[in-house]
C-alpha cells in the first residue's frame, strides 16, 4: 500500500516558523535606533523637581532622590560590551569603586560572562531596555515588553533581579519631556525606580577626556549621579575619564545607586522569570545563529543560481556553432522506426500519428502499442488507415513494457520514442536523425515546446522548457553528460537499446534512467534544437504538481541506481562527474534550501532597507529577463512570454521546490510511488497549426 507522507508538511512548516519568529528576534535586536533629532517638546513639569532618583509613592506621587554628599554614582550605559567593559571594570577595581551598568537584554543575552562579572565585582545591573528604544515613541505594551525582557534575561544570567530603569535618549530631569515623561511613570507604577542624572557628561560625542571629566565633577562637596557609557562606539576616552576621576575626587565615595541612597534590593529570582529569561536568550542566540546561516545560503543560492545562467549562455553559444554543422546534413538512414507507447490518450493520438506520418524524412514505420487502454486510442488510430502504421494491443502493463514491445517489434535501425500526447514538426525526425551520421552517438535528444501556452501557467511551463531544460541540454551536449533524453521526442540506435537490455521499469523516470544507462555503455547522447516538437502541458495546478512530483521522484531514483558512475572513467565518470553533480546540486539541494530563502527574504522586507532589497530583485530579475531573451531567441520564439516571469518567480518556484520537498521525503521514507496520468484535451495540435517559429 503506498504511504502519503503528510507529517513533513507539518513539520516543514514548524521548521520555517521557527526559522522566521528567530529571524525576526535576531533583525528586532538589531534594529537599533539611532540619536535621531526628535522635535522640541515641553517637559514635563512633575519630572522638574526632586531628584534624579524617581520613583512613586505610596499615594501614587513623583518622588525623587538626590545623592548624599561627597558621593558619586557612576553610570555606564549601553552596555556589556566585550571591549570596553571590561577596561572600564578594570579600572573600577584597581581604585576599589563600584558604578551602576544600565545594560541593554539583547547585550546581556550576547555577553552574558561580562554581566556575571559586573555583579560577582560588586557592580549593580539596571534595565536600559532590550533594543536601545525610545520608550517615549512606543505603545505601552512594547514599552513593557522591553523592560519586561530585560529583567528576565538578567535574571537567567546573574541569578539578580533590578529594581533600576534609565531610558535610553534621558538625562537630566528638567530635560524629560512630556512622553518621556508618560513612559517614566507607567515604569514607576510597576515598581521601577528611574534613575536619570545630575551630570550628563554627552562622552558619546567623545569631546575630549579633559571635557568628560569637567562634565562629571560635581560642584564642591555635592553628590552626583554621573552618566557615562561603556559600549556604542570608540569609548577610550571615557576609560581615560573614568579613570582620572576616581583619583581626582579625594573623599569622594564611588557606590552603586542603590548602595548610595541605602534602597532595598531584590532578592531571589522566581523560577518563571528565570525560564522566560533563558527562552528570550535562546531564541536570540537561535537568530543569530539563523541570520548567519542565511546569509551564507543566499550568498550561496545567488552564486550558484548567477553562475547556472552564465553557464548556460556560454555553452549555448558554443553550441550553436557545432548545430549549424549540422543543420547542413541531409543523411538517409533507411527506415526509421517510431515507437507510440499510448495510454489513454484519444484526444492526441490522431493528431500524433498524422504528423509522424507527414513526416519530411522516409521512410517512416509507425507502431503504436496501447498498453490497455479504456477509451478508444487503438481503434482511433485503426481508422485513419495510415499507411506504415501499426497498432499493437497489450495488457496494461506501464509505459517501458509498451516502449519495449514497440522495440521488439520495429524493422528500423534507429528508433524515435514518442509520447503519445505529441505533435512533430515536419522536418523533426530527419533533423532528429542527423547526429546518426557519427557513430559515437547512440541517442538525440530533440526539442520539446509547449503547446498549450495560453494561460499564465503555460506561458511559466513554457519559458521553463525554453530556458531550463533546453538551455541545460546544449550545455549538458558539450560537456558529455546529458541525464536526460525526453519521452517526447528523443531516438536511440537499436544497438545502443539492445547494450542496456530496453527500457527499464526500475524508476518512474524511465527516460532519464535510459539516457543514464546509454552513457555509461559508452555511446554519446546530443541534443538537436532543430528537431522540434509539441507537447500538451498540465493545465491546473494540480496536474502540474502530479507530473512535477513523477519527474523529480523519478529522477532522484535514477541518480541512486546510477549512482557508481561518479567513481567510474571515461562517459561514466563524466555523467556522475558533471551531470549528476549538476542535477543534485541545482534540481535537489538549491530548491529544498528554496523555502528558507523565502523565509529569509520575508524577514528582509521586514528589516532591511526596501531601495537595497528592490534593487538586488530588480537586478536578479533584469538577468534572468535578459537569459530568458536570449534562450527565446535562440529557439526562435516570440519575447511576449516574458512579462510573466518576475510571477513566475513568485509563484511557480513555490509550487515545484514544495515538489522536490515533497518528492525527496517519500525517496527518504522509501515509499514506493505510482503513475500519474495527466487529463488530455488534444491541444497539442494547435502549436503545429499555428506555430511560425521554424
Amino acid at each position: 500500500m503506498t504511504r502519503t507522507p503528510r507529517t513533513h508538511w507539518v513539520l516543514l512548516g514548524a521548521v520555517l516558523t521557527v526559522l522566521f519568529v528567530s529571524l525576526c528576534a535576531n533583525g528586532y535586536v538589531n534594529h537599533i535606533g539611532a540619536e535621531g533629532v526628535r522635535t522640541p517638546e515641553p517637559a514635563a513639569p512633575a519630572m522638574r523637581a526632586g531628584g534624579p532618583v524617581q520613583g512613586l509613592t505610596a499615594d501614587r506621587a513623583t518622588r525623587g532622590l538626590r545623592m548624599p554628599p561627597r558621593t558619586l554614582a557612576l553610570t555606564f550605559d549601553d552596555g556589556p560590551d566585550p571591549r570596553w567593559t571590561p577596561q572600564i571594570l578594570d579600572v573600577l577595581r584597581r581604585h576599589h569603586a563600584r558604578a551602576t551598568f544600565f545594560v541593554l537584554g539583547a547585550n546581556v543575552a550576547r555577553y552574558p560572562d561580562l554581566a556575571r562579572r559586573i555583579v560577582a565585582e560588586g557592580h549593580e545591573l539596571g534595565v536600559h531596555t532590550y533594543t536601545h528604544a525610545d520608550l517615549a515613541t512606543l505603545p505601552a505594551w512594547r514599552q513593557r515588553a522591553e523592560i519586561a525582557a530585560t529583567q528576565s534575561v538578567i535574571a537567567s544570567t546573574t541569578g539578580v533581579r533590578t529594581r533600576l530603569l534609565r531610558p535610553p535618549y534621558s538625562s537630566t530631569p528638567d530635560a524629560v519631556t512630556a512622553p518621556q515623561g508618560s513612559a517614566l511613570d507607567r515604569a514607576a507604577a510597576d515598581g521601577y525606580l528611574n534613575v536619570l542624572t545630575d551630570l550628563d557628561t554627552e562622552d558619546w560625542r567623545r569631546p575630549g577626556t579633559a571635557a568628560i571629566v569637567r562634565a562629571g565633577t560635581p560642584a564642591a562637596g555635592r553628590g552626583a549621579v554621573v552618566m557615562l557609557h561603556d559600549s556604542g562606539g570608540d569609548r577610550t576616552q571615557t576609560v581615560a575619564a573614568v579613570d582620572r576621576l576616581l583619583a581626582g575626587l579625594p573623599g569622594y565615595r564611588f557606590e552603586t545607586v542603590s548602595t548610595a541612597l541605602d534602597l532595598p534590593r531584590f532578592t531571589g529570582t522566581p523560577a518563571a522569570l528565570t525560564l522566560r529569561g533563558h527562552a528570550i536568550a535562546g531564541l536570540q542566540r537561535l537568530g543569530g545563529y539563523a541570520a548567519a546561516a542565511m546569509g551564507v545560503l543566499l550568498i550561496v543560492a545567488v552564486v550558484l543560481g548567477v553562475a547556472r545562467l552564465l553557464l548556460q549562455v556560454y555553452y549555448s553559444r558554443r553550441h550553436i556553432r557545432r548545430t549549424r554543422i549540422r543543420r547542413h546534413r541531409d543523411a538517409h538512414f533507411g527506415t526509421v522506426t517510431v515507437v507510440v507507447p499510448a495510454y489513454n490518450e484519444s484526444a492526441n493520438i490522431a493528431n500524433t500519428v498524422r504528423s509522424l506520418r507527414s513526416s519530411t524524412y522516409q521512410p517512416v514505420e509507425i507502431i503504436v502499442v496501447d498498453d490497455g487502454s479504456s477509451d478508444d486510442t487503438a481503434g482511433i488510430v485503426e481508422r485513419l488507415g495510415l499507411p506504415g502504421v501499426h497498432v499493437i494491443r497489450q495488457a496494461n502493463a506501464g509505459k517501458p513494457a509498451a516502449l519495449n514491445t514497440g522495440i521488439r517489434a520495429a524493422s528500423g535501425d534507429l528508433l524515435v520514442l514518442v509520447d503519445g500526447d505529441t505533435v512533430f514538426a515536419p522536418d523533426a525526425i530527419r533533423r532528429l536523425v542527423q547526429p546518426f551520421a557519427d557513430l559515437s552517438v547512440g541517442a538525440v535528444s530533440g526539442n520539446t515546446k509547449v503547446a498549450n501556452r495560453g494561460g499564465v501557467l503555460g506561458r511559466w511551463q513554457h519559458l521553463e522548457y525554453v530556458i531550463g531544460f533546453n538551455l541545460d541540454r546544449r550545455m549538458f551536449d558539450l560537456a558529455r553528460c546529458m541525464p536526460t533524453v525526453p519521452g517526447a521526442i528523443g531516438a536511440f540506435r537499436r544497438e545502443t537499446l539492445a547494450d542496456v537490455g530496453g527500457v527499464s521499469d526500475a524508476t518512474l523516470a524511465e527516460d532519464t534512467d535510459l539516457t543514464m544507462a546509454v552513457i555509461r555503455a559508452g555511446w554519446r547522447v546530443v541534443y538537436e534544437p532543430d528537431a522540434v516538437a509539441w507537447t500538451e502541458v498540465p493545465g491546473t495546478v494540480a496536474q502540474l504538481r502530479r507530473q512535477r512530483y513523477r519527474w523529480c521522484y523519478g529522477t532522484m531514483q535514477a541518480m541512486w541506481k546510477h549512482r557508481r558512475c561518479v567513481i567510474e572513467r571515461g562517459d561514466g565518470g563524466r555523467l556522475g562527474r558533471r551531470g549528476l553533480t549538476y542535477l543534485l546540486l541545482f534540481q535537489v539541494l538549491l530548491p529544498l534550501t528554496a523555502p528558507a530563502v523565502d523565509v529569509a527574504a520575508a524577514y528582509g522586507m521586514i528589516f532591511l532597507p526596501w531601495p537595497q532589497l528592490l534593487a538586488t530583485w530588480a537586478g536578479f530579475q533584469l538577468l534572468q529577463a535578459l537569459t530568458a531573451a536570449y534562450a527565446l531567441r535562440l529557439d526562435g520564439e516570440r519575447y511576449g512570454p516574458l512579462w510573466s516571469l518576475p510571477l513566475q518567480q513568485i509563484v511557480y518556484r513555490q509550487l515545484m521546490y514544495l515538489v522536490v520537498v515533497h518528492a525527496t521525503v517519500a525517496a527518504l521514507l522509501g515509499d514506493r510511488q505510482r503513475w500519474h496520468r495527466m487529463h488530455r484535451t488534444g491541444q497539442a495540435d494547435l502549436a503545429l497549426v499555428s506555430s511560425d517559429s521554424r
